[in-house]
């Protein structure tokens, strides 16, 4: 890979866990207010692509030669429904009520930038949960508050130590970077 500066365009802990896990440094640089707002008709599947791509395209005039930028979105498709982050406690609770029993598709939209390239790609991984008690989902939102994340959990918490029964694809995608896929395609530029 060229000398770049690699920076991750996001304030996600758990981003920048993943990423840091690859052995490049590099650091964070968020821009306010980008707008991530996708069209209505657009198929659920395509979503976290273009809103990566959208993200990406608030950096390309701020970036200098040496410098990549790595933007990324996740969403959580049930059935052909998106799941965003829950808005508060009632939210999350309805959230992890459509997952329960059921097989979702977590997809992450990811774009690498410089100042000549651009590579855009997303990563699906399917996740199925068991059936989950009332209980069980009130105990996660109540101690785990997954209000920052798609689908209102988090793999790696309590609520995938207990709940997900399987997993076909990437567990770090599920996370909310596809390093593996990440590390592939930095290594062609």
């Amino acid at each position: 890979m060229k000398p770049y500066k690699i920076i991750l365009a996001s304030h996600s802990p758990r981003r920048k866990e993943l990423l840091a896990g690859l052995g490049y440094p590099f650091e964070i640089r968020v821009l306010k207010d980008i707008d991530e707002s996708y069209p209505a008709e657009l198929p659920a599947n395509e979503v976290a692509l273009y809103i990566a791509q959208k993200k990406a395209s608030a950096y390309r005039q701020s970036i200098a030669s040496d410098e990549l930028v790595i933007t990324a979105d996740t969403v959580v498709i049930v059935g052909n429904e998106i799941l965003g982050k829950p808005i508060d406690q009632p939210d999350a609770i309805r959230m992890l009520h459509q997952l329960s029993g059921r097989t979702h598709h977590v997809t992450t939209g990811v774009c690498l930038l410089t100042t000549t390239t651009e590579r855009s790609f997303d990563v699906t991984t399917e996740v199925t949960f068991k059936q989950l008690t009332d209980e069980e989902i009130l105990h996660y939102v109540t101690q785990y508050k997954p209000y920052d994340k798609a689908g209102a959990y988090g793999i790696q918490e309590w609520i995938g130590y207990i709940g997900v029964t399987g997993l076909h694809g990437s567990y770090y995608n599920v996370m909310g970077l596809p390093v593996q896929r990440i590390y592939q395609e930095l290594s062609k530029i």
